[in-house]
């Protein structure tokens, strides 16, 4: 049996004297006083005897010395235990059995490190990753922080597993097979910050699975198999900021699964299977300032989705191959200053959903058939900096296009169709930071050559921008430019008219009327056409420009005589050409000018009859005669069988009239037969 006295010697034990045994004591080993600093070993009779257990100069055992002796008496205990169980089987342990697995215990109270695990590596953390567990390790050290089990086989977490590591910041049960969390899982980590839950087979998100985690501020649920979030799922997590919820088979979320999330500030949702945005959910979240919603299959974002989300600030929508465009009031209640709707299907900006963000500070519309943008639609966004439209079918940006935007400083519009980008597009050119512009047929002409000009201070990214043409610069980066440009390079050639039609045109009131009229120059020029009042005519109404040029007048009235002047121009000039249109008045028969495209109330118009009216009175007439005359011969007919058969002859008497005065004469009854 080991010495009590050592054990008092070497546990820091009180001695038999009372008086603690340790630091400045002056206590020797197992508890005798040290007279004159001399050293000594008490042996099994109580009494000092030899150097093993002598003092270190400050009253306490020397610990090397002590550790000897350890081995040495354990040795000698394990033969004394061999013997013993060989002769006395059922002896009961002694009492200070218990108090030599407490010594043998490097970190005491605090537990070991497990086996597999490292818990070198880093202070206060226990990696246990890819180690093929199928459960939790036993003896965790109780002052663990970070505890990393991803890439194992766990299978399930049950209540109170975890519970003795009330100092445990930080959770990874990644990529492992839990299918259920029992209620109460988390039991007990009251500190827990960060716990990751990826990569596993949940399927169900219920109430209480998180009960406990009063402090938890990141929580990742991504590639699972969840299926809906009940009611209250989150309840207990009212310190959380992040969630991340991402390739699951989410098809529905409750009303109130968010609810209780009073400090949730992002939330990803994506890779799942929701046709529909859960708004009413979403609206428990008053402090969401980061939304993220990709990869999702919805065909649009109904008006008032998002109106509970006040403080959002970020919102972004990428790869809803369904949404065509945006409800006018999908964003109202919002207050964005970052949106992005990226590979969609929206065929141009949506300029009214939009034109309420006035804090709008990003706008990305990226990978989207967008063609053009107009002019001065973008204005209402007075504080826009940033336009990004990447990868989507632009063909033209109008002039005046970002007028009204004083911050504006970065276009993204790479890899597009643009064949030019004009200095009027922008409100002041020299104000622009970034333009993005590679990717682009561009044509090298006198448009771009504000562009070449300010070359040198711009950012045009990983790659300039080049030119598509003319031919002698086809595929030269614009940086390749040297200042003094040889001759030909970067010029234009006005635009003159080349063709048009007759210069007077004569019409009829209600008539119709055509001017025709083209022009060249390099750019290919515009057509435009002016009022004599000098109004510039539209592409839409009555008078309207075709898209060849052309001037039609429909339905010609009196008010339309006069001058009309067709304006050829482009970057480099313009020509004109005047031209006259006289509009003949028509009489009507009874010698008053009337426009027959007036119709007064009372008064009957003309009657004219041409043979194919006359033709269509004769048949309307004639039908309901032949009608009636069938119907009434059909009646006969019928009305002739019901009576039976038809006489054809008839039998009468006749008596002849008797002579004035002669009674006697006359009177002779004649019977005829008429056949």
């Amino acid at each position: 049996m080991l010495p009590g006295s050592f054990l008092s010697l070497c546990l820091g034990s009180k001695d038999h004297s009372g008086s603690s045994s340790g630091g400045n004591s002056s206590s020797g080993c197992g508890g005798g006083r040290r007279a004159g600093g001399g050293s000594g070993e008490r042996g099994t009779d109580g009494k000092c005897s030899g150097p093993r257990c002598s003092s270190n100069g400050t009253g306490s055992p020397a610990p090397g010395r002590c550790s000897v002796q350890l081995d040495a008496t354990l040795q000698r205990l394990r033969t004394q235990e061999a013997m013993n169980a060989a002769t006395a089987p059922q002896q009961a342990w002694p009492p200070w059995h218990p108090l030599l697995f407490l010594l043998l215990l490097p970190g005491g109270s605090s537990g070991s490190c497990p086996a597999l695990c490292d818990c070198t590596s880093q202070p206060r953390a226990v990696l246990c990753a890819h180690r093929r567990l199928e459960a939790v390790p036993g003896g965790l050290p109780l002052d663990t922080e970070l505890l990393d089990l991803s890439g194992n086989r766990l299978w399930g977490l049950q209540r109170g597993m975890l519970s003795r590591l009330g100092l445990l910041q930080e959770l990874d049960l990644s990529h492992n097979q839990l299918s259920a969390l029992e209620p109460g899982a988390f039991h007990g980590l009251q500190s827990l910050l960060t716990l990751r839950l990826q990569g596993n087979r949940l399927r169900i998100v219920g109430p209480g699975v998180f009960s406990g985690l009063s402090a938890l501020t990141l929580l990742d649920l991504r590639l699972n198999q969840i299926v809906l979030f009940l009611d209250g799922a989150f309840g207990e997590l009212g310190s959380l900021q992040q969630l991340e919820v991402g390739d699951n088979h989410l098809v529905f979320v409750a009303p109130g699964a968010f609810a209780g999330l009073a400090k949730l500030s992002t939330l990803t949702l994506e890779r799942c299977n929701l046709s529909m945005v859960p708004g009413l959910a979403l609206a428990r979240l008053p402090a969401l300032v980061v939304l993220r919603l990709r990869e999702l299959d919805i065909e649009r974002l109904p008006a008032g989705a998002l109106r509970g989300l006040g403080q959002l600030k970020e919102l972004e929508i990428h790869h809803w191959p369904s949404l065509e465009a945006l409800d006018p009031g999908s964003l109202t209640g919002l207050n964005l200053s970052s949106l992005a709707i990226t590979r969609c299907n929206l065929s141009s900006v949506p300029f009214q959903a939009l034109h309420h963000l006035s804090f709008l500070r990003v706008l990305d519309l990226s990978q989207n058939p967008i063609s053009a943008i107009p002019a001065r639609r973008l204005s209402p966004l007075v504080r826009l900096q940033e336009l990004r439209l990447s990868g989507a079918c632009l063909t033209s940006i109008e002039a005046h296009a970002f007028h009204g935007l004083s911050a504006f400083h970065l276009l993204d519009v790479a890899d597009n169709a643009l064949q030019t980008l004009e200095e009027t597009a922008f409100p002041s050119p020299d104000k622009l930071v970034t333009l993005r512009l590679s990717g682009n047929p561009l044509t090298c002409d006198c448009r771009l050559l504000w562009l070449l000009r300010l070359r040198s201070r711009l950012d045009f990214g990983n790659s300039p921008p080049a030119c598509a043409g003319p031919q002698p610069v086809r595929g030269k980066s614009l940086r390749e430019f040297s200042d003094i440009l040889p001759p030909g390079h970067f010029t234009c050639k006005p635009a003159l008219i080349r063709k048009s039609g007759p210069r007077w045109v004569i019409a009829e009131e209600g008539g119709h009327a055509v001017f025709s009229c083209s022009g060249d120059g390099d750019p290919a020029p515009t057509v435009s056409w002016m009022r004599p009042q000098g109004a510039w005519l539209g592409r839409a109404g009555r008078v309207r420009v075709l898209e060849d040029g052309t001037l039609e007048i429909r339905s010609v009235q009196l008010q339309d005589r006069g001058a009309y002047v067709c304006v050829v121009s482009n970057v480099a000039g313009n020509d004109s050409l005047r031209t006259w249109l006289e509009v003949i008045q028509v009489e009507p028969p009874n010698g008053t000018l009337s426009d027959p495209n007036v119709t007064v109330p009372g008064i009957p118009g003309p009657f004219f009859l041409d043979s194919r009216g006359v033709a269509m009175v004769l048949a309307v007439g004639f039908l309901p005669f032949l009608t009636s005359v069938t119907l009434c011969f059909g009646l006969i007919a019928l009305w002739s069988k019901g009576k039976g058969r038809v006489k054809h002859h008839v039998t009468f008497d006749f008596v002849a009239p008797r002579p004035s005065g002669d009674k006697n004469s006359g009177g002779n009854r004649v019977t005829a037969k008429l056949f």
